[in-house]
């Protein structure tokens, strides 16, 4: 990343231009490294053991954070009560199907018209296994789950710059790039440059095991053949009758795949959030809310905008509208937990300490913009045998993602048809929805020629524009939590916070999850104590 760095370039700045010069996954891989991203702390369910002793909380947001602290804190025995601004549950976790109307903040209204059974998630879209909490709820709440197809060897790897702007199978890259990579660490091997680090034992070992792994050849060579075709592909395919006979592709040049670029997209499918398997609800992401609603639905108030955030030594008082009638309201509790996004709570006035106060606003929001394209048919499987997967691109538009769900069925289907952040997703969102889809048709047809003639319509997200949250989520650097992560987190006299923001997993529902159940882990410890 040194290679990017300026004097005086924050690592906000830095993120941003990873994603506008690598795409959105060399980002992610970049938020990795600053604590952005990690393994969830998830052992199990939480047990909140003892009497609630008659307490009451007061949870601010029903997204996922707050319901899972409505359903455990209920659980426990507290007298619970949620408000929510909007209409539904979930917050971020949120499908959006045909007839859903979505205003964004300016006022522009979009109608979603994808065909029954299409849909996109605007925000989270993805569950890895290694996000044990939310893996925990969808079980218990009996939320169905199916794969997840995050890395497909036949989707595309594209760059402007690179093969005259035609798109690259990422199996051709992938296989080049790790062929001759193992081709050189062989040469090496067999030259005992490897000496001082590798036994002359370790070292034949190492070179059967460099044979298998880069598809070379008897002499260590990565060249045209069967090892090498059968990962990057054949020129012609193999068959039956006296046509059988495949004829092996040529691998393009080390200097020409090194040049390209596209080998930067092909590390980011083995972060660990980003590994098989990976799983989505079955009819989109807003199926984990729906499960939570079926058992707390009851305690959460809908269309409730709050106002004020008020405590004393006997409790928090929330002032709050009702967005459907402008009815002025308040509603009071022993405790509060507080998922607001922080974006959101900023504005909030809080009577909160110093500390806490200096954190709410001490944490920016990376802006982000996705685009759902419906088409005619689903002619990246029809025509270019693409089943799920994302296709990575250094056009505005970033990735374009392939629907895991319906495969092979004849109707229309819907393409995720940018995924963009940082400076990209403002530039996009300077431009009215329907500008936003347009542009987006335009790139994507540099990939798929078949954008333009089989489209019907389109509908944009910015997440920055969304009313609720006014950004994708929360970015944390090295110095930001060093200063304000732990005063963030602290219970502060009855309140306390909870939500991605408040976690090392951010930008994911399990961020969420984990922090939530460390807040009201923490909120019962102190009941307990009186």
């Amino acid at each position: 990343m040194e290679d990017f760095a300026t004097p005086g370039m924050t690592k906000r700045d830095l993120l941003t231009l990873i994603g506008r010069t690598a795409g959105a996954t060399a980002m992610y891989m970049a938020m990795a490294s600053l604590d952005q991203a990690a393994a969830s702390t998830f052992k199990g369910p939480v047990k909140l053991e003892g009497d609630a002793k008659g307490a009451s909380v007061l949870i601010l947001g029903a997204g996922v954070a707050g319901l899972v602290a409505a359903l455990e804190l209920s659980k426990a025995g507290y007298k619970v009560q949620v408000l929510e601004y909007n209409n539904r549950v979930g917050g971020r976790s949120w499908t959006l199907k045909g007839g859903d109307t979505y205003t964004e903040l300016g006022g522009a209204t979009q109608k979603c018209e994808f065909s029954e059974g299409n849909y996109i998630n605007p925000g989270p879209w993805r569950i890895p296994h290694t996000h044990y909490g939310v893996m925990h709820y969808c079980h218990e709440l009996g939320v169905a789950l199916e794969p997840f197809q995050q890395n497909n060897f036949g989707a595309y790897l594209h760059s402007t710059k690179a093969f005259g702007g035609k798109p690259q199978r990422y199996r051709t890259i992938h296989s080049d790039f790790q062929g001759y990579v193992g081709e050189l660490l062989g040469k090496a091997v067999k030259q005992n440059a490897l000496s001082d680090a590798v036994t002359s034992e370790d070292a034949a070992i190492l070179l059967e095991a460099l044979r298998g792994w880069g598809a070379l050849d008897k002499d260590m060579r990565y060249v045209k053949g069967r090892a090498s075709a059968d990962r990057r592909g054949w020129d012609k395919d193999p068959g039956g009758g006296l046509t059988a006979e495949p004829i092996p592709s040529e691998p393009l040049s080390l200097s020409t795949v090194l040049k390209s670029g596209l080998w930067r997209a092909i590390g980011g499918n083995v972060s660990l959030d980003h590994q098989q398997a990976i799983f989505q609800p079955v009819g989109g992401m807003e199926n984990v809310a729906k499960g939570f609603e079926r058992k707390v639905g009851n305690l959460v108030r809908l269309n409730s905008k709050v106002t004020k955030i008020h405590q004393d030594e006997k409790g928090v008082t929330v002032s709050y509208d009702d967005t459907k009638t402008g009815e002025h309201l308040m509603a009071q509790a022993d405790w509060c937990v507080c998922t607001l996004p922080l974006t959101i709570l900023s504005q909030i006035e809080i009577n909160v300490s110093p500390t806490l106060d200096a954190a709410i606003h001490a944490v920016p929001y990376l802006p982000g913009l996705k685009v759902g394209l419906e088409f005619k048919r689903r002619f990246w499987e029809q025509d270019e045998f693409i089943y799920g997967g994302i296709t990575s691109t250094d056009l505005p538009i970033s990735q374009i993602s392939y629907p895991s769900y319906k495969y092979g069925s004849r109707g229309p289907g819907v393409l995720l048809g940018a995924y963009s952040n940082g400076s990209y997703a403002y530039e996009f969102t300077t431009l009215p929805p329907e500008e936003r889809v347009a542009r987006a048709l335009e790139w994507g047809s540099q990939i798929h020629p078949q954008y333009k003639s089989e489209f019907m319509n389109g509908i944009a997200v910015g997440w920055h524009r969304v009313p609720w949250t006014q950004g994708c989520f929360g970015i944390w650097t090295e110095e930001s939590r060093a200063t304000h992560y732990k005063n963030l987190c602290q219970l502060d006299g009855r309140i306390v916070l909870a939500g991605e923001h408040a976690s090392f997993i951010g930008g994911w529902q399990e961020g969420g999850i984990t922090s939530s159940i460390d807040a009201i882990t923490r909120l019962h410890q102190r009941v307990q104590a009186g």
